[in-house]
């Protein structure tokens, strides 16, 4: 099945495009488990089993996994084990590099760790990006306008080309849709914080995937955020973190986070039905 079959199927099995990040911080787990990288399994697990009805991927970010080193890395692929097959598993890993070094990330991410999705930076191109845009059955999702108060720093320079001036990431945009029409495995990722830039992406990329972080914690505005992406017809995931797997740092926390993903999956639910 290719890359936008399963997204959809995804979603559609699951009814909202819910996804779960897994970025598991020792000094924000209940305070019962133990501050050791092996306790973040049984965080993961237990977040997974109780949210799994509400969400269609999980998306662990690298990071909170390397820091712990090869005992994160442990805990990061027995995580990949315990994401469900009817479930996407998009690893977080912000990566961008020639493309001998993308050869080895795509054989690390996409063969040996099994993920089926992955965010890059667009600053290489798509040359260098290759080697993970050639895998068919795999996606690949590429910054774009990310949801940090930051982002406007770099991604709102204005670019002038043939007379015209835009944003850089507007550019990006458009620049992924051509890889996309070329390999069919492109996706942007796009923050939910911003949902006027969200819906200017939209407009120009109507069928491309999107990864829309910040609906949670970030505080973006979800009923913006959907009616920007319903501008277009390609499927979109809306990612939570913080929100949902610390809705509690009690022994409550797996029933607290089914509570916060069953709250977001009937918001979605809603929000793309209205």
């Amino acid at each position: 099945m290719r890359w936008e079959e399963r997204i959809s199927a995804a979603i559609a099995r699951c009814g909202a495009p819910l996804c779960i990040g897994l970025d598991p911080m020792l000094e924000h787990l209940p305070q019962h488990l133990p501050r050791t990288p092996e306790a973040i399994v049984h965080f993961n697990r237990a977040i997974i089993e109780a949210t799994a009805a509400f969400a269609c991927a999980y998306k662990p970010n690298l990071a909170f996994y390397l820091m712990h080193g090869p005992a994160g890395i442990a805990a990061l692929e027995e995580t990949r084990r315990l994401i469900p097959p009817t479930h996407l598993a998009i690893l977080d890993a912000k990566v961008g590099d020639i493309a001998s070094t993308t050869a080895a990330y795509a054989e690390a991410f996409f063969t040996r760790w099994q993920f089926d999705a992955v965010t890059v930076q667009p600053y290489v191109g798509e040359e260098g990006l290759r080697p993970l845009l050639l895998r068919p059955e795999h996606g690949v999702f590429v910054l774009a306008r990310t949801s940090n108060p930051g982002a406007k720093e770099l991604q709102d320079l204005v670019v002038e080309q043939n007379g015209v001036g835009q944003p850089i990431y507007q550019v990006v945009a458009q620049r992924v849709r051509m890889w996309h029409a070329q390999h069919g495995t492109c996706g942007l990722v796009v923050g939910a914080t911003y949902p006027a830039e969200l819906a200017a992406v939209r407009q120009a990329c109507p069928e491309l995937p999107l990864l829309i972080p910040g609906i949670g914690a970030q505080a973006g505005d979800l009923a913006q955020a959907v009616a920007a992406v319903r501008q277009g017809h390609g499927p979109a995931l809306f990612t939570a973190t913080r929100s949902v797997i610390y809705a509690s740092n009690g022994r409550d926390f797996a029933d607290a986070a089914r509570q916060a993903a069953q709250s977001l999956h009937e918001a979605l639910r809603q929000a793309f039905q209205n």
